[in-house]
């Protein structure tokens, strides 16, 4: 059996991947002409060009397909102008219709579509949301959030007219393979380079990358068509993430909390200095105003359906700091 796996070439797409390669089955990418691909080095993983705003390149990728898992995103916090978030737009929202229509066009009878815990609700009273707590388009805050709450929005739709599609939430991977690296991913690299001396008070739910790769398969072969399952870990404060990686480095945690309202003029700031000079800000508004609220988020639907289980939070950290340090990225 083949199964196609979009965004292969990316962090949490790679690691189904691998997942799936581990399990005899036979992988085929779908990767865009150009792409970094040092993710499929080293694995008996095909490969076929096309791109999600490509309708023919998408009925060659799905064609004699088992099974699609549909994990590419354009995931940016940064969109300097309307042509990026126009292009976010057509990737998410628009890409997904095509992509699962290719497929539910081409016989294929199962799909994963890979959302994000960032289209969920939080609960104001503290007690970690999940799939079932309610949000609205007004509540998300930035492109990417709105592009995927209506890229799930698009995924019900397809299911309830009989597209064959699960819906997973990952949380906030963790661990080998994040070759960009994603923010989080960057946050770690800071943090074990001791180039993040201070914090905000929020927090995130953290998995590793391999848990939420195996939750993929789990939702493929036991999930309900048009339900969605969050994938994820342990909840953490940013303090005690970056502690963590501090220890792992032998350094001393960062002991300095910084109000939103200190950091949110430096991110305006940084943004405006990006556009000048072309390049990408360390930090945006949209991050700061994320990190206003802590974002927590249980897992029991998917453990309780699925089988699902996450490790150690702290073999997620120790994974991640070791490829990053294989890499040449703590320099």
């Amino acid at each position: 059996m083949t199964m196609l796996v979009t965004g292969a070439t990316g962090f949490v797409g790679a690691a189904v991947a691998r997942r799936l390669v581990a399990k005899g089955l036979a992988v085929r990418a779908l990767v865009r002409d150009g792409s970094d691909r040092q993710n499929l080095t080293g694995h008996a993983i095909a490969t076929v060009t096309g791109d999600l705003t490509d309708p023919a390149s998408l009925e060659r990728a799905v064609a004699g397909c088992a099974g699609v898992y549909h994990v590419a995103a354009d995931y940016r916090m940064w969109l300097p102008d309307r042509a990026a978030r126009s292009a976010m737009y057509r990737a998410n929202v628009d890409g997904t219709r095509a992509l699962l229509l290719a497929a539910a066009g081409a016989g294929v009878p199962r799909m994963v579509y890979t959302s994000s815990v960032a289209t969920l609700g939080l609960r104001k009273d503290g007690v970690p949301a999940d799939e079932d707590t309610p949000s609205t388009l007004a509540d998300m805050i930035g492109d990417y959030k709105r592009s995927k709450f209506l890229a799930e929005e698009v995924v019900r739709e397809l299911a309830h007219d009989g597209v064959p599609v699960v819906i997973v939430n990952p949380s906030t991977p963790v661990g080998p393979g994040d070759v960009k690296p994603t923010p989080t991913g960057r946050m770690i690299v800071d943090a074990l380079t001791g180039r993040m001396p201070a914090y905000v008070d929020t927090g995130l739910n953290i998995a590793h990358v391999d848990d939420v790769a195996e939750g993929h398969l789990l939702a493929f072969e036991r999930g309900v068509v048009g339900r969605r399952y969050v994938l994820g870990g342990t909840n953490m404060t940013l303090r005690e993430i970056l502690g963590a990686c501090a220890t792992l480095a032998g350094r001393r945690p960062p002991a300095v909390r910084l109000p939103h309202s200190v950091v949110l003029p430096a991110a305006f700031l940084a943004e405006g200095w990006a556009r000048l000079t072309g390049g990408t800000p360390r930090m945006t508004v949209d991050e700061v105003r994320l990190a206003r609220k802590r974002m927590f988020f249980t897992s029991a639907v998917a453990e309780r359906e699925l089988g699902y289980r996450a490790r150690d939070v702290a073999e997620a950290f120790r994974d991640a700091a070791d490829w990053f340090r294989a890499h040449g990225y703590l320099v």
